[in-house]
């Protein structure tokens, strides 16, 4: 006669744990009844009883307690499928989102995005293999492997021969020659129109400003001028780009240095920067013009400094007229000058210069560097 399936001897341990489960209760059902089985069962009864006791059918009792006696307390938590098999192998899934990710047009498809509903079309038909997969079970999927649907992001790569020449040239007159390096760039075009920007207010009850759809007063442009040794900033308003303008601000910068030593001027390689007679007039009066690349005007340092010019005098105003729109920018240069490290000027700073180089990842626009091992 074969012997009657019952628990091992139970350690002080297991006793106490299915003790506790017993008494305190569990979150979980099959915990409860699984803890009250083998406690039963180290009582000395047998299964029969033990089933009528936890309404349960004798054979799923001697399951347990065998499986108790292999393993010990993991028995308590069962390891359940739940659900249909898995109809996809790993293999399957990686095709899955190797298709998601990849452009419809190098697969054949007439389509430039996938949709769900697209997406798990083609994987049905797909040459050599068939992923038979529902749409929701595909969502899951590709959210369970940290694919989501996102906005596409454009960047301009410079196709300027001279670019790394250019690149370096600017890094080392930083680096040497700082008390005479400037920079100069235009800011605009600066329009009479309300401008939203942020301030503080109660919750649900912004500042509003009007709306305009007549805009009658024209643009300007912000010549702006800056000097990297001393950090400061100064610029005119003109109504239009130009030669005459352009030469007239870079002989402001000259006359910030009247010593007749050689100074730097960082620009940009627009038309208007680079005509005959700007060249012939920095020649005649020790200056070297620093041009950045094409699409890269980014490398200037002037232009960091335009992003707080922008966010504390035109976020958030409504000139009435250009006149008023330049006392403004006047007042905001003398305050930036006379508080050049303001904590609040310096992290506007900090963000915009952020923000210009966020495209490359690096200082001066090369590649991406590797993220360390």
């Amino acid at each position: 006669m074969a012997e009657p399936v019952r628990v091992r001897r139970l350690t002080d341990q297991e006793g106490q744990k299915l003790q506790q489960i017993v008494r305190r209760g569990s979150t979980s059902s099959v915990r409860y009844r699984r803890a009250m089985m083998l406690l039963a069962s180290a009582g000395g009864n047998r299964v029969p009883v033990i089933a009528q006791l936890v309404q349960a059918d004798e054979d799923t009792v001697r399951d347990v307690i065998h499986r108790f006696n292999e393993i010990g307390l993991a028995c308590l938590n069962p390891r359940w499928a739940g659900g249909r098999p898995r109809l996809l192998t790993p293999d399957d899934e990686d095709f899955v989102i190797q298709t998601a990710t990849t452009r419809p047009t190098k697969l054949g498809q007439p389509f430039t995005r996938w949709s769900i509903r697209k997406l798990a079309a083609y994987l049905r038909r797909v040459h050599g293999r068939v992923i038979r997969i529902g749409r929701e079970a595909l969502r899951c999927l590709l959210s369970r492997r940290g694919i989501t649907f996102q906005r596409t992001k454009t960047w301009k790569e410079s196709p300027d021969p001279d670019r790394d020449a250019k690149l370096d040239r600017i890094e080392q007159v930083l680096g040497r020659f700082p008390d005479r390096v400037f920079a100069f760039d235009e800011f605009g075009p600066l329009g009479i129109r309300p401008t939203a920007g942020s301030c503080w207010a109660k919750q649900g009850k912004p500042d509003r400003l009007p709306a305009t759809y007549r805009r009658t007063h024209g643009v300007t442009y912000f010549h702006g001028c800056y000097s990297v040794g001393d950090d400061r900033l100064w610029g005119v308003n003109r109504r239009r780009k130009g030669t005459a303008n352009t030469l007239a601000a870079l002989k402001s910068i000259r006359a910030a240095r009247p010593d007749g030593a050689p100074i730097y001027i960082i620009l940009d390689n627009l038309s208007a920067h680079t005509g005959v007679d700007i060249r012939r007039w920095a020649k005649k009066n020790k200056v070297e013009l620093c041009f950045t690349p094409t699409y890269a005007s980014w490398a200037n340092p002037i232009e960091a400094h335009f992003g707080p010019l922008r966010q504390f005098t035109l976020a958030n105003s409504h000139h009435r007229s250009h006149p008023a729109q330049t006392r403004a920018l006047h007042r905001y240069l003398r305050w930036r000058n006379a508080n050049a490290r303001h904590p609040d000027v310096i992290a506007a700073q900090r963000k915009e210069r952020a923000r210009i180089r966020s495209e490359k990842g690096v200082r001066w626009g090369g590649h991406a560097r590797c993220p360390a091992a």
